[in-house]
């Protein structure tokens, strides 16, 4: 008894069929990539190396008048817990001015941080960059000016791949040490919300070579 022989699919059918598996393994090959780069994100969050280094670099975040906000103030006592420890010989503050500031927030940083005895020739003030990859490629132009290869990134957790990344392609051999203070690491709804942003602009960068800027203008959600 000779088997039913399945008829053969007509050329559009077969077309579709064809679509439609690639499609469902670019979806696939997506969400490993998307879920590969959030897990990297977090992994690297977790990652506090006090390995000594050149310079510690201080990424920028608000001012006011002259007055560090919570999130950047949780960075620069970070990143004077790493001076006073010896494991770096130079502080780098970052951060350019926003439209009607007095203060950049490099100089805002460098001012706090040898009022509380850093002296100030170990300070490397940055005042350049509207962004992380523009401040850490600033950074790096002033470290080669003073012999310095090797950087601790001080930021946020959820910041540190993507701020070693940049550092590491502006020329730095650098490793992070993120604050574990500031409201931006206090609670977990902050946490899910910088590890999507996180992912987001890392995966924007690695294609682009470029800052995200629709990144940082996603807003915090409200705690509640």
């Amino acid at each position: 008894m000779h088997g039913v022989r399945t008829p053969p699919l007509k050329p559009l059918a077969r077309i579709r069929r064809i679509v439609l598996r690639l499609l469902f393994g670019a979806l696939i090959v997506g969400v490993l990539v998307v879920g590969g780069t959030a897990f990297r994100v977090w992994q690297v969050a977790r990652v506090d190396d006090w390995t000594k280094a050149d310079l510690a670099v201080v990424l920028g975040a608000a001012q006011y008048n002259g007055v560090p906000s919570d999130v950047l103030e949780a960075r620069l006592e970070h990143a004077l817990g790493l001076y006073e420890a010896g494991v770096v010989g130079y502080v780098a503050t970052t951060g350019g001015r926003q439209p009607g500031d007095n203060f950049t927030e490099g100089q805002v940083g460098k001012l706090w941080l040898v009022k509380r005895g850093v002296p100030e020739d170990r300070v490397l003030q940055v005042g350049e960059g509207a962004d992380t990859l523009g401040s850490l490629r600033a950074v790096a132009s002033v470290a080669k000016e003073h012999d310095l290869t090797t950087a601790v990134i001080v930021s946020d957790p959820w910041h540190s791949l993507r701020a070693r990344t940049m550092a590491e392609d502006a020329g730095l051999h650098a490793w992070t040490s993120p604050t574990r203070s500031g409201p931006n690491v206090q609670t977990r709804e902050t946490q899910w919300f910088y590890i999507k942003r996180e992912t987001g602009a890392l995966l924007y960068y690695r294609l682009m070579k470029a800052h995200a800027g629709v990144f940082d203008e996603l807003k915090m959600p409200k705690i509640g």
